[in-house]
């Protein structure tokens, strides 16, 4: 509960139309797009710059009250469901492109604005700013960078840490930092833009950002590669990166993925095979032209048994949108679907796909399984309901085994979709006691009075999905 002169102060600093704390708009704001999670804020705020931010901060401060930063919510680790209630602080005034320094090549933003609307921005400029959530129509900037968000283009150009060139954040007492700046190099003091990057919230508020773009690739091709085993078409991936080529967008779909995304998208995906690998390379013409031929004969040598190239832009585009579509389309299936993220080097791709079909086999649960083959970000989704506490509870026990396995074979628990709630119980199983403790330290050092997101990534004994009402 927010106690009533912390909310006329809040008030005073945003006004009446910026403040809401009825049962409906915090229920609103009580669930992101993690599965059967839930729980309750106090008040709902919306700061129209900065300076209200910290002003907020620092009466959250003062008075204990915890604060959650949320974007749109598309988040798959629970990490904007305020767990110990407080305020959820809103961007939906803080929309704005500020600048695109062409000079520079940067981007600054608020951390509102729609990570597509970013791209498309940069686009009419001839820039590329390549990080591409499946999210991205949707989901905002400062969302993206608090969970360090990834995307198709992944292999080639990194994630959002690898395009955040400088941040100006508020710190848990009000204090407003700014970090890095429009330099290629920088190594004045600790890198503090990349410690924020990734920290869901838990260390600062993000209120701005500068963002580095690059030329826009020349030219871009996509293949389509279909098998009858699985483990050839892990093969080829090793096999096209081992070859010194690294495409753009290198995706794996597994047959019952096909299934259901081509039932969704209907775009001619086959759905008589094992596995599909969905390539794309870019840059100049000459380049991807041989990247292409190269990628293919691979594909072949490793029993393909089809290899298309799509023939016009808007077919490319097609199957972009299929693969994007595949949460959309197994979330059909059932009442609840719970899409995860182990990551395990690419060589190790076909082994874990075999040990997550076998886990499913284990526990009686229905899983498929697609992702970013060529960074070995897989994604095994859970099609189940979480009506049936049996099992939901044969679910939580095989995503805790995928998570081991993963961890087993050189792995991690999470490539992109970040800790929150979810993945807490089982961060020690990647970081050991002393990396968590320096974590903690961390956290301790910015954040004293735990205000910021708490609840989330150091939770280690919450292995159940819960709902809590308030």
């Amino acid at each position: 509960m927010i106690q009533p002169e912390a909310k006329q102060r809040i008030i005073q600093i945003v006004g009446n139309e910026n403040f809401e704390d009825s049962k409906t708009e915090r229920l609103v704001y009580s669930y992101d797009a993690t599965p059967n999670f839930q729980a309750m804020p106090d008040a709902v705020v919306k700061p129209r710059n900065t300076g209200e931010v910290s002003e907020i901060m620092k009466i959250c401060s003062e008075y204990a009250i915890p604060i959650v930063p949320r974007g749109s919510g598309t988040n798959l680790c629970a990490g904007t469901c305020p767990q110990e209630g407080g305020i959820v602080l809103l961007f939906t005034h803080m929309r704005e492109i500020l600048e695109i320094d062409e000079d520079n090549l940067t981007m600054t933003v608020q951390p509102g604005v729609i990570t597509q609307d970013l791209i498309q921005k940069a686009e009419e400029k001839g820039f590329f700013y390549p990080p591409d959530p499946s999210s991205m129509k949707i989901s905002t900037i400062g969302g993206n960078i608090n969970e360090n968000s990834g995307g198709l283009r992944g292999l080639k150009y990194g994630v959002t840490r690898d395009y955040v060139l400088g941040l100006e954040a508020v710190l848990a007492n009000g204090d407003i930092i700014r970090t890095g700046g429009k330099l290629a190099k920088d190594v004045a003091g600790y890198d503090l833009t990349r410690l924020l990057v990734g920290s869901e919230g838990t260390l600062a508020i993000i209120t701005e950002a500068t963002l580095k773009l690059i030329p826009m690739p020349e030219t871009k091709k996509t293949i389509l590669a279909l098998y009858h085993d699985m483990e050839a078409a892990a093969r080829s991936v090793s096999k096209i990166i081992s070859a010194k080529i690294i495409p753009a967008t290198l995706e794996f779909l597994d047959r019952p993925t096909l299934k259901v995304v081509e039932d969704f998208a209907q775009v001619g995906l086959p759905t008589d095979v094992e596995a599909v690998l969905l390539i794309e390379q870019d840059g100049p013409k000459e380049v991807v032209e041989r990247d292409i031929l190269n990628i293919a004969k691979i594909c072949e040598d490793e029993m393909a048994i089809s290899v298309q190239v799509a023939q016009t832009e808007a077919e490319a585009e097609a199957l972009r949108t299929a693969r994007r579509a595949a949460l959309s389309a197994l979330a059909r299936l059932s009442p609840t679907t719970i899409l995860e993220d182990a990551t395990v080097p690419r060589s190790e791709i076909a082994n874990m796909v075999k040990a997550i079909n076998e886990i499913a086999l284990k526990h009686n649960v229905t899983i498929c399984t697609f992702g970013h083959a060529g960074d070995g970000n897989l994604h095994p989704t859970c099609t189940t309901d979480a009506r049936n506490k049996d099992e939901m509870e044969r679910v939580e026990k095989a995503f805790e085994d995928i998570f081991i396995k993963a961890i087993e074979l050189g792995g991690t628990i999470t490539g992109e979709h970040g800790v929150g709630i979810m993945k807490a119980p089982y961060l020690e199983l990647k970081l050991k006691p002393e990396g968590i403790a320096a974590m903690q330290a961390i956290k301790s050092g910015l954040d004293p009075n735990n205000i910021l997101n708490p609840g989330k990534m150091f939770a280690k004994d919450n292995r159940k999905r819960v709902v809590v009402a308030r």
